[in-house]
């Protein structure tokens, strides 16, 4: 799916989020409904990945420049660190809630949960629906965590159903905080993942998914390939990896057959570990341990 359409879905996807946002902050004041107001504040956090995730694809899209050699494709994982961060400070203020409210059961309209709560599931559902293509089709970081984002919060809504009804059956208005915890341990969930990812990338780790191993092993197959040293590899976003190293070739190669290598080098890295900028560097000799020079063959 190109861009302009994923940007579109999502812009889409954000306005029905901030509709529901808008729809659970007031039902829930209305029906003085903590689990309401979480699931709202879910949303609110769902509004915020998905505005940041299509900033993100939108600022990814500027050239790269004489400075800023990569781009802009880091903003991408910004975002996503400062949305997870958004999500921790949400949780911890409802966790604090929950507990008050376990200790003072308030009095919940039952009913109005009901309703508003049901209104939120179908419009996640139909959420779920136009991001589901771009979350499949990606492997950007921002996009999925707004998909799975939303999940949670279809999650989130069923529960808070169940629980409204639970009160409205037995008028035990502590189901109400117990929930408003229980969301708070959603969204806690998801930061975790979201900033685990995020800190990994920005520490330059190498790609989930990707082992240094198969690499190696994967460049010394070439038969012109003798050796894999000095191996990096990390992401410069989350769907976009770089490579550097250095390659030993077998005795007697010319230097004329180098780009041969070169090339099948790029091609097995692109191919099998989706490593589209990588820097090889070629030598005839191994680099002396003492000094760490080498002849290179250009």
């Amino acid at each position: 799916m190109d861009s302009p359409a994923v940007q579109n879905r999502l812009k889409l996807a954000t306005g029905l989020t901030f509709f529901v946002f808008c729809i659970e902050a007031a039902g829930g004041v209305i029906a003085n409904s903590l689990a309401l107001i979480s699931d709202a504040a879910h949303m609110l956090t769902d509004v915020a990945s998905l505005v940041l995730a299509w900033s993100a694809l939108k600022i990814a899209t500027r050239p790269s420049t004489d400075e800023k050699t990569f781009g802009y494709h880091r903003i991408e994982t910004f975002a996503a660190l400062l949305n997870g961060l958004l999500l921790v400070f949400m949780a911890c203020g409802i966790f604090y809630e929950s507990v008050q409210r376990f200790q003072s059961p308030e009095v919940v309209q039952t009913q109005t949960v009901l309703i508003v709560a049901l209104i939120g599931l179908l419009t996640n559902m139909g959420v779920l629906y136009f991001l589901k293509s771009p979350c499949h089709s990606t492997h950007d970081l921002n996009i999925k965590s707004a998909f799975y984002h939303v999940i949670g919060d279809t999650l989130a809504s069923v529960g808070v159903i169940v629980g409204a009804a639970i009160m409205w059956a037995t008028g035990w208005y502590i189901v109400d905080a117990i929930l408003g915890a229980a969301i708070a341990g959603l969204l806690l969930w998801g930061a975790k993942s979201i900033l685990s990812e995020s800190l990994h990338i920005l520490l330059e780790g190498v790609p989930r998914g990707i082992s240094l191993t198969e690499v190696k092993h994967a460049l010394t197959a070439i038969p012109a390939v003798k050796d894999v040293h000095e191996l990096h590899i990390w992401s410069i976003c989350s769907n976009i990896y770089a490579l550097s190293t250095h390659v030993l070739l077998v005795n007697n190669q010319k230097v004329n057959q180098t780009e041969s290598v070169l090339q099948d080098a790029h091609r097995v890295l692109e191919s099998q570990f989706n490593i589209t900028h990588s820097t090889i560097q070629i030598e005839s000799n191994p680099c002396s341990a003492a000094t760490n020079s080498c002849d290179i063959q250009h």
